[in-house]
């Protein structure tokens, strides 16, 4: 009875604990960004108009911020800006360290398919036998390439919990191994260190769960 008591309340606990997790997440958030409503003139806020708030408006007004951003970045005009805006935060000390690596982790994270993360990989690292999740960034290494005598690919093994710091590895391709994992899947996996494993649909899986069980460790 005990241990039928036990497996109720953590499948229970298991369904309840996310959804609420969630829920409290999401709230938060819209609430942090409907304060940016406070951005506008009193006389053009919600409940100045309407007489009453609507949650989850100052979402759309952040989205609308964020393009414009976007778009005026994007022209000639505002690249000079953004420049001129980098130099002078990178020589204010302290600041210029916080800023200069937060926006490589952003850069890296949001940048398109020509720069960013391409794939997730297996690598013998830090030494033979030892595996570690690693992600492809670039093929085209160039001095590099012709100063070894393989063909290497650039790779990048983060740290855990914390993936922005990391060891950037030049790997023989024969060397590594290709997952089938999603980007976003394998940095949720270096997040929660391990536990958040993805889900792996497989003809060699489906084999893997029908054959006997062996001794773990």
């Amino acid at each position: 009875m005990l241990k039928t008591f036990r497996r109720h309340l953590i499948a229970g606990l298991i369904l309840w604990v996310p959804l609420l997790i969630t829920f409290f997440i999401v709230r938060f958030l819209i609430r942090f960004v409907d304060r940016t409503l406070l951005l506008l003139p009193p006389s053009w806020r919600p409940e100045a108009l309407l007489g009453f708030n609507i949650p989850g408006l100052g979402l759309i007004l952040a989205v609308g911020i964020l393009l414009l951003t976007g778009v005026l970045a994007a022209n000639f005009a505002g690249r000079r800006l953004v420049n001129i805006g980098d130099r002078i935060v990178n020589r204010i000390p302290l600041v210029s360290g916080i800023y200069s690596g937060a926006k490589q982790v952003a850069e890296t994270l949001f940048a398109d398919s020509s720069t960013a993360f391409k794939r997730v990989l297996l690598v013998e690292y830090p030494r033979t036998g030892v595996w570690s999740m690693c992600f492809q960034t670039s093929e085209a290494v160039g001095e590099i390439q012709h100063r070894t005598t393989a063909d290497v690919v650039c790779v990048f093994v983060p740290t855990t919990p914390n993936p922005t710091s990391g060891f950037l590895l030049f790997v023989p391709r024969d060397e590594l191994v290709p997952l089938d994992m999603r980007v976003d899947e394998g940095l949720r996996m270096i997040i929660s260190l391990g536990v958040a494993v993805p889900r792996w649909d497989s003809p060699e899986a489906a084999n893997a769960s029908l054959a006997p069980p062996r001794e773990r460790l």
